[in-house]
C-alpha cells in the first residue's frame, strides 16, 4: 500500500506525514468545499445543497429539461454538485456519468436511480462526493509519482510489553503475564467492545457472514457466540470483583451493506446470544465510489449505476463519533474501548493482559501484537521520529511493503532484517486488535477530523505509465491509523504502545479457502489461515493451557501436525475451554488439577463453578454447568469411542460451511454431563452426579 498525503485542487502540497494526517485537509485549505456543511450534519455526510443554493446552470447544459424534471430534489442537487465540480476542475473527468442520456421516456428509471445513487454517495461521505473525488485525484497522483510519505521520519522500536502465558516470571519491565491479567481485571467492568465485521466469507469459499461460521466442531459455536460468551464471562467476573449487582458491557458491531441484514438475523435467531435488550448496537458503514483511472473517473457498472467498493474498517471511528456513542460511554464512566476483528477467536485470551498493560502504563492506545518474521507480509508497529519536529513523531502501524524501504534508508541500511538474538524482526507484528483509553479517544474524536482517519489508495496499474488500472480501485482507510489523529490532537502527549504475545496464544484468523491455504503453507513458514487451521490452533492453545495447569497431555508441535485436505492440523486431543469456564490463567490453574487425556480424546468444559481433578479421559467428554452450580469432578474415568475427524471425499456435494474445512466430525460416542439446577455437586470415578448442598 502507498500512503499519499492530501493534494487538493487549489491547496498547498505538504510532504510531511504528520501535517498530512487530516483526511479532511480539504476543509481547512480549500474554502470552496464548505467545511461548515459537514460539521452541521450529525451523520457526517454533508450535502452542500443544504447550505448553499445549487447552481443548476451547468447541469442543464448537458441534461435536457425533460430528463431533469424526472429527478428528485436531492438527486438534482447531488448531480448539480458533481457536474459543477467536474467543470470547475477543468478536467471533465466524469462526463461519462451524466452526458449522452437518452431522451425522456427511455431508461427513465435508470436515470432516476443514478441520480439517487449519486445523492447517496454524496450524503454518506464527509464533505460530499466532490471532496471524495478531489482527494482521490490527489492521492492517485501521488501514487503514480511514488511519493515517499516517510521522507522526514526515521523508524525505531516503540515502548511496549512482551508477555508469555507459559512464563510465570516477570519480564524485563517487571510485569508478568499473570500480573498483567490481574491488573486488567480491575478495569473489565468499565470496558466497551467493538467488533469489526463488514466482510463476507468469500475468500474462505463461504457466501455468508464470517461471524456465523462455527469456530469448532466440538461445540459448534459461531464466532459471534464465542465473543458474546466471553463478554458475558467478563461481566460476571466484574460483578465478583466489584460487588456491583449489574455490570453491563456494551458490544458494537460494525456491519456493511453485505453483512448487515444477516448479522441482525443471526442475533435475532439466537436471542442475542444472551445479551440484554439494547446491549448490542449495530452501526453500518457505507461503500464509496470505485475509480476507473488515474484521473479519478467514476467506474460504471452500467450506464446508470456507479460501481462501489468497501471503504475499509477505518470507518469505525467516525461511525462511533457520528452515533454519539463515545461521548455517551465517556459520560457513563467507561474507561476503555476494545476493538476486535471478526474471525480470530484466539484474541480473547489477550484482552485482559493487554488491558492490564494499558492501565499500568497509561497507554492511550495499545495494539495487540505477535512476533513478526523479517520480511513477513504483515504490518509492524513502529515509532516514527520526525527529523526536525518531535511534536510530529508518533507510534503507528507501518505496512510491510513500506517498512523495508524505510529501514533501508536509515541506520545500517540493512532494511527489514531479523534480530540475531531472537530470530524475529525487532518490530512487533500488528494483529490489528486495539485497546483504546476512552478519555483520549473521546477528545480525539471531538477534534477537527471527527474520527475520519487519513485515506490511501492502492491501484493495480496495467503498465509502467501508471495511468490505467487492471481493475477499479477506491479510497481506503484502516482502523489502526487512528494514532495519526491522536498525534494531531495530543501531540507528544499521546501515549501509544503495544503488547506482544506468542502466536499460538492470540492469533489464528480464518480468512483463506482451502486451496489458498495450501498455497500459503507450501512455501514454508506461512500459516494457512483457513477455517481448519483456525480450529486446530484453538485446540492446541487449550492443550497448552491444560499442560501448564499440570495435566498429562500431548501438546501438538509443528512436526506433529497431520495433513487433512492439504492443511496441517492437530491429531488431537481436541480441547475447548469455554469462556464460561475460565478467562484467566489463574482460573485455569485453580480449576484443573492433575489428570490425563489421550491424544484421540475430545474435551469440552463450560461453567464458572466447575473444577476438574484427576480426570482420566480416553474418548469424548462434555461437561456443562449453569450459573450457581458448584461442581467438583474428582477422579472421573471416561472410556468411549469418542469423536473422529473424517476428510471429505474429493467432489462430494456438501454445504459451504462443511466444504471450507475439508472434513467433518463424526461424533461416534461421548459422555455428556449437564447440570443446570443451582447447588453444590460432586462427580466421582463412575460419573455419577451427587448433589451435596
Amino acid at each position: 500500500m502507498i500512503f499519499s498525503l492530501l493534494l487538493l485542487l487549489g491547496c498547498t502540497r505538504n510532504s510531511s506525514l504528520a501535517e498530512g494526517f487530516s483526511s479532511r485537509q480539504v476543509f481547512r485549505q480549500c474554502s470552496s468545499l464548505k467545511r461548515e456543511s459537514f460539521l452541521s450534519n450529525p451523520r457526517g455526510g454533508s450535502s452542500l445543497s443544504s447550505t448553499v443554493e445549487t447552481d443548476v446552470g451547468p447541469a442543464l447544459e448537458v441534461i435536457s429539461q425533460h430528463n431533469w424534471d424526472l429527478l428528485s430534489s436531492r438527486g438534482k442537487a447531488a448531480l448539480s454538485k458533481l457536474i459543477l465540480h467536474d467543470k470547475s476542475s477543468g478536467q471533465n473527468g466524469q462526463q461519462h456519468v451524466y452526458e449522452n442520456w437518452p431522451d425522456a421516456g427511455v431508461d427513465d428509471e435508470g436515470k432516476i436511480q443514478l441520480a439517487e445513487q449519486i445523492a447517496d454517495l454524496d450524503g454518506s461521505y464527509p464533505g460530499g462526493l466532490p471532496a471524495y473525488l478531489s482527494k482521490a485525484k490527489a492521492l492517485l497522483q501521488e501514487s503514480a509519482d511514488g511519493t515517499n510519505p516517510f521522507e522526514e521520519f526515521e523508524a525505531s522500536v516503540p515502548e511496549g510489553e512482551s508477555l508469555m502465558f507459559e512464563d510465570p516470571d516477570s519480564n524485563e519491565s517487571g510485569m508478568s503475564f499473570s500480573e498483567a491479567e490481574q491488573v486488567g481485571l480491575t478495569g473489565i467492568g468499565d470496558t466497551v467492545f467493538v467488533l469489526v465485521a463488514g466482510g463476507l466469507g468469500e475468500r474462505l469459499g463461504y457466501s455468508g457472514i464470517k461471524l456465523s461460521l462455527e469456530t469448532n466442531l466440538l461445540t459448534n459455536k459461531s464466532y459471534l457466540e464465542v465473543y458474546a460468551k466471553y463478554i458475558q464471562a467478563m461481566q460476571r467476573m466484574a460483578h465478583l470483583k466489584t460487588g456491583q449487582n449489574h455490570v453491563r458491557i456494551p458490544l458494537v458491531i460494525m456491519t456493511s451493506d453485505d453483512t448487515d441484514p444477516l448479522t441482525r438475523q443471526l442475533l435475532e435467531d439466537n436471542d442475542n446470544f444472551g445479551f440484554e435488550e439494547g446491549q448490542v448496537i449495530i452501526v453500518k458503514q457505507d461503500k464509496v465510489a470505485a475509480l476507473s483511472n488515474g484521473n479519478a473517473g467514476l467506474s460504471m457498472k452500467s450506464q446508470f449505476e456507479i460501481e462501489t467498493k468497501p471503504h475499509g474498517h477505518g470507518d469505525v471511528h467516525h461511525l462511533l463519533y457520528r452515533e454519539g456513542l463515545v461521548d455517551k460511554w465517556h459520560s457513563e464512566g467507561k474507561k476503555h474501548v476494545i476493538f476486535l476483528q471478526d474471525t480470530n477467536a484466539l484474541v480473547i485470551n489477550s484482552v485482559l493482559p493487554t488491558l492490564g498493560v494499558s492501565i499500568a502504563k497509561g497507554f492511550h492506545m495499545n495494539s495487540i501484537c505477535i512476533p513478526r518474521l523479517a520480511g513477513e507480509a504483515a504490518g509492524a508497529i513502529a515509532r516514527l521520529e520526525h527529523k526536525t519536529d518531535p511534536e510530529k513523531s508518533l507510534v503507528i502501524n507501518v505496512e510491510y511493503n513500506q517498512l523495508d524501504p524505510l529501514l533501508s534508508s536509515q541506520g545500517d541500511c540493512k532494511g527489514d532484517v531479523a534480530d540475531p538474538a531472537t530470530g524475529y524482526s525487532p518490530y512487533p507484528g500488528n494483529a490489528n486488535n486495539l485497546v483504546i483509553e476512552m478519555g483520549a479517544y473521546a477528545n480525539t474524536l471531538n477534534g477537527e477530523d471527527k474520527g475520519v482517519v487519513i485515506e490511501f489508495v492502492n491501484p493495480k496499474y496495467k503498465d509502467d505509465t501508471r495511468t490505467e488500472f487492471k481493475k477499479p480501485t477506491r479510497l481506503e482507510c484502516m482502523m489502526q491509523d487512528i494514532p495519526k489523529l491522536f498525534q494531531k490532537e495530543m501531540g507528544s502527549d499521546a501515549s501509544i504502545g503495544f503488547t506482544t504475545f506468542d502466536r499460538w496464544f492470540t492469533f489464528s484468523p480464518a480468512k483463506n479457502s482451502l486451496d489458498a491455504g495450501v498455497d500459503h503453507c507450501s512455501g514454508g513458514g506461512n500459516a494457512p489461515g483457513t477455517m481448519s487451521s483456525a480450529e486446530s490452533d484453538k485446540y492446541i492453545q487449550n492443550q497448552r493451557k491444560l499442560k501448564f495447569a499440570g495435566m498429562e497431555i500431548d501438546v501438538t508441535e509443528d512436526e506433529d501436525l497431520v495433513p487433512v485436505a492439504g492443511i496441517p492440523i492437530t491429531p488431537g486431543p481436541r480441547v475447548i475451554l469455554c469462556p464460561g469456564f475460565a478467562i484467566t490463567q489463574r482460573e485455569v490453574v485453580e480449576k484443573i488439577e492433575g489428570g490425563r487425556i489421550t491424544q484421540r480424546s475430545a474435551l469440552v468444559l463450560e461453567g464458572e463453578g466447575l473444577k476438574v481433578k484427576n480426570l482420566d479421559l480416553d474418548g469424548a467428554l462434555i461437561i456443562r454447568t449453569g450459573h450457581g452450580c458448584d461442581v467438583t469432578v474428582d477422579g472421573l474415568v471416561v472410556r468411549n469411542e469418542g469423536y473422529v475427524a473424517e476428510e471429505i471425499p474429493e467432489g462430494a456435494d456438501v454445504p459451504e460451511e462443511v466444504a471450507i474445512r475439508g472434513y467433518t466430525m463424526n461424533k461416534r460416542e461421548a459422555t455428556e454431563i449437564i447440570i443446570t439446577e443451582p447447588g453444590k455437586y460432586t462427580i466421582g470415578k463412575d460419573g455419577v452426579v451427587t448433589k451435596i448442598a
